[in-house]
């Protein structure tokens, strides 16, 4: 179980995995601090997050945790069906976990904010409101486990209401009951004795068999393994049920059980819950694992089966496929206690004919009549927003045409839904934006409508060629329009974040400006457009950049698709005055099937910038540009697949970038970099092995061998099989020794994302050392997908610097080439 379980023990040299060369061998095996002034922003107090009580009267400011140490990244972790859980608490791992230490209150309507005191110390996780809004609840970390806390927010005391049992490793640890009373908690059992010793010798071999059944899987990650890893999941994830009052005893509701899941009713009569039995997977994760789906009263006794789902590890792979039975199990929000489910009519399979491809259910208590359809879909159900009796927004969506398709449904008269839009959710143009959602009198949130009841009020994103301008707006319910109410001035990013008032002229903002860092604010539409209160003063976390400055840049692919990116160019920078610097291209590519929609432009120049974790925007602080986010679209048209011309078009997109910013006199053709992060850097490494544009390339946590995702990645819906020259063009493993520029990886050891298991960076580097490539492999301790603690990203961020100063910054002109 060694591989299971990542502890202290671990020491901080392993951080070095492999060294590319003599000149670079002997440094780099102590975590090393990036040059000034990137130090001192990473160490800087982060902004306080916000969040508005239900009754809007309150906003909760909760202080963050900086980047954790790596101390806190060693605590033991096991990985377990899909989880990373923190043995010691039970709760997730440290590598999953932004830890909260402080809390503070401050009124809407102005005043001195009012800090909590807790005990020294403390950091908590799972903040939530009560549906009343009197109280907020926390996840307090103790020496053994987790303890629910409560704070009441008119005295700010705070006080422990469960002892270190909250169980926390499926997350939704707890949902308050609607009447606010106190809370369902899924605590460990009562007397649990210690966790399976997993140092004893294994009783047999470890066995798996297929005889004939087909089951394609897609690459899964912290997988159960064997008999140990059973036990050890059922230890941690089995809980009881736990009704716990904010005044008098607790009492338990039925038999401990592996939970997934667990609801109260709007009503607060029934719980609906998930729980998960053997056999287990060793294939899927424990959201796949056999599973049964019932609802209890409160005295813990099943009312109704929902479901009795089998094991399903043969779900088809394409991406809208879905497991035959009931699935998507909810209350709806605006009942008493209403269940609504989703089935599919096609066997789960997109690629079998079907007029209908999922049907949605709802059966009202006490659960024994028979389910009443709501509504038909003609693609996969994608969520439901509800309403009133009256009102509900259902919405489907197809992957393989980018289509979203909202109806108008009347849960009064079921049956039928009245089509309201169908667009390219990819288009962002044209996004309506999403109807407002505030918690109910029982804390289950719903749509906001209009004072008439005739509309409800809407908010998107508003992007335009010129920039993202969020706005507010009503929609029509009788006829889909909509009309805009207020939208942000020019020059201002200013996003809705609450509804003050009963007739929606009172919003609460979270408004920036290039120069401005965001704050919250408060605005009344019949005041006049610049009329805003501030709320709270948060300074600018990163002075230093200042100013750095940044401009949307357009231009055209070979192939006539419009291309864009932001390109930022460091604090005092003078083109004629300094000439072209070097610069460093950072982008993701990304699927479209419209290539109008993939040429979508949206200017940032209204937003505040400031770069934080491992962020390449550092690297302004060193005398570079960056290119950010060019455009890399891969565009499949007239049913065409996008990857079929992957690099060619990914080749183009990266041509088209290099001109631009060196026809601007902004960039040196010599002296530009490419870099990226997961599918980013699948992108980096594919632009060395297939082009001469760049310099060298950072290749952070990404996956270079297609063959070791054979049942799909990214948005590839074929199987290896059925696209096995794809899958082999796509690789750059492939033509690892066509690599003739220098390349850094970097791969955090305990990478958790699907498809980028750090093999793939071992293997990448294995090919290119064999070749002779100049490479440099750095593997990070303890670290995830995502790299998080303090000395990880410092590191990285010395190892980017380092390396773009020797091969971009300082490299000199290109050898000439060999006649």
């Amino acid at each position: 179980m060694r591989h299971r379980l990542l502890g202290r023990a671990m020491p901080a040299f392993v951080l070095l995995a492999v060294l590319a060369g003599p000149a670079l061998a002997q440094e780099g095996r102590t975590y090393q601090q990036p040059p000034a002034p990137i130090a001192d922003i990473l160490d800087t107090k982060p902004t306080p997050t916000p969040s508005l009580s239900p009754d809007r009267t309150t906003l909760a400011l909760f202080d963050r945790a900086n980047l954790p140490p790596i101390a806190e990244l060693a605590e033991p972790m096991l990985r377990l069906a899909g989880y990373r859980i923190n043995p010691r608490n039970n709760g997730q791992a440290n590598s999953r976990v932004t830890w909260l230490t402080g809390l503070s209150f401050q009124p809407v309507e102005g005043g001195p904010a009012r800090t909590v005191s807790l005990p020294a110390n403390s950091r908590f996780v799972s903040p939530g409101w009560s549906p009343d809004g009197r109280s907020v609840t926390l996840l307090m970390d103790a020496p053994t486990g987790l303890e629910l806390w409560t704070v009441d927010v008119a005295s700010g005391v705070a006080r422990k209401l469960t002892d270190a049992r909250v169980n926390a490793a499926g997350g939704g640890a707890f949902d308050w009951l609607p009447d606010s009373s106190g809370l369902l908690v899924r605590m460990t059992p009562e007397g649990r004795g210690p966790a399976p010793d997993m140092s004893r010798p294994p009783e047999g071999p470890i066995v798996e068999e297929s005889m004939g059944r087909t089951a394609p899987a897609r690459t899964y990650q912290d997988l159960l393994s064997n008999a140990g890893d059973e036990a050890l999941f059922e230890h941690y994830f089995t809980s009881q049920l736990t009704l716990v009052p904010l005044e008098g005893p607790a009492r338990t509701l039925g038999a401990p059980a592996v939970y997934l899941g667990s609801g109260v009713s709007p009503d607060g009569r029934y719980i609906l819950q998930t729980t998960v039995k053997r056999p287990y997977s060793y294939v899927v994760p424990a959201a796949l694992f056999p599973a049964e789906v019932t609802i209890t009263d409160l005295q813990g006794q099943v009312v109704h089966r929902v479901a009795d789902l089998p094991l399903r590890d043969n779900i088809p792979t394409p991406f809208d496929s879905v497991a035959p039975g009931p699935r998507s199990a909810q209350w709806r929000a605006d009942a008493p206690s209403t269940l609504v489910w989703v089935e599919a009519q096609d066997g789960g399979d997109p690629r079998t004919p079907a007029e209908v491809r999922d049907r949605v259910f709802t059966l009202a208590a006490p659960f024994t009549g028979q389910p009443t359809p709501l509504i038909d879909l003609k693609d996969r159900y994608g969520g439901v927003i509800w309403g009133d009796a009256d009102t509900a927004l259902v919405i489907s969506r197809q992957f393989n045409n980018r289509r979203e398709t909202r109806y108008l449904v009347d849960p009064s008269n079921p049956g039928q839904g009245r089509t309201l839009l169908e667009r390219n959710y990819q288009d962002r143009y044209n996004d309506p934006g999403f109807p407002v959602t505030e918690a109910n009198a029982s804390g289950f949130p719903v749509m906001r409508f209009t004072a008439d009841g005739a509309r409800v009020l809407m908010t998107g994103a508003g992007a335009t060629r010129a920039g993202e301008y969020p706005f507010l707006s009503t929609m029509d319910l009788a006829t889909g329009a909509t009309e805009r109410v207020w939208t942000s001035a020019d020059g201002v990013y200013e996003s809705v974040l609450g509804i003050l008032d009963e007739d929606g002229r009172r919003l609460l903002t979270r408004r920036e400006t290039r120069a401005d860092p965001p704050n919250i604010h408060a605005r009344n539409l019949d005041e006049p457009t610049a009329a805003t209160r501030a709320i709270t003063q948060f300074p600018d976390p990163a002075p230093q950049l200042a100013g750095v400055t940044k401009q949307l840049i357009s231009y055209t692919r070979a192939d006539g698709v419009q291309l864009s990116g932001t390109l930022y160019l460091p604090a005092g920078y003078d083109k004629d005055r300094d000439g072209p610097l070097p610069l460093v291209m950072w982008a993701y590519p990304a699927e479209f099937t419209d290539a109008a929609v993939a040429g979508q432009v949206v200017d940032t120049a209204n937003r505040f910038t400031r770069p934080g974790g491992i962020s390449h925007l550092f690297l302004l602080t060193q005398g570079y540009a960056v290119l950010d986010d060019p455009s890399m679209p891969i565009v499949g048209v007239n049913g065409a697949e996008p990857n079929d011309t992957y690099i060619q078009q990914l080749t183009a997109s990266a041509e088209a970038a290099v001109n631009a910013v060196v026809e601007m006199g902004v960039a040196d053709r010599d002296r530009i970099a490419v870099g990226g992060h997961s599918y980013g850097a699948f992108m980096t490494a594919n632009l060395l092995a297939h082009t001469d544009l760049f310099r060298t390339g950072i290749a952070r946590s990404g996956a270079y061998n297609r063959t070791l995702t054979p049942f799909g990645f990214q948005a590839e819906q074929r199987t290896y099989w059925e696209a096995t020259d794809t899958y082999t063009e796509m690789s750059p493993f492939t033509y690892a020794n066509r690599v003739n520029e220098p390349i850094l990886l970097i791969h955090g050891e305990a990478d958790d994302n699907s498809g980028t298991f750090p093999v793939q960076s071992e293997r990448f580097y294995a090919a290119l050392k064999g070749n002779g490539a100049n490479v440099r492999y750095v593997v990070l301790p303890l670290e995830a997908h995502g790299y998080r603690a303090r000395e990880s990203v410092g590191h990285t961020l010395w190892e980017m610097t380092r390396w773009l100063d020797q091969y971009v910054k300082n490299a000199g002109p290109r050898p000439a080439a060999a006649e």
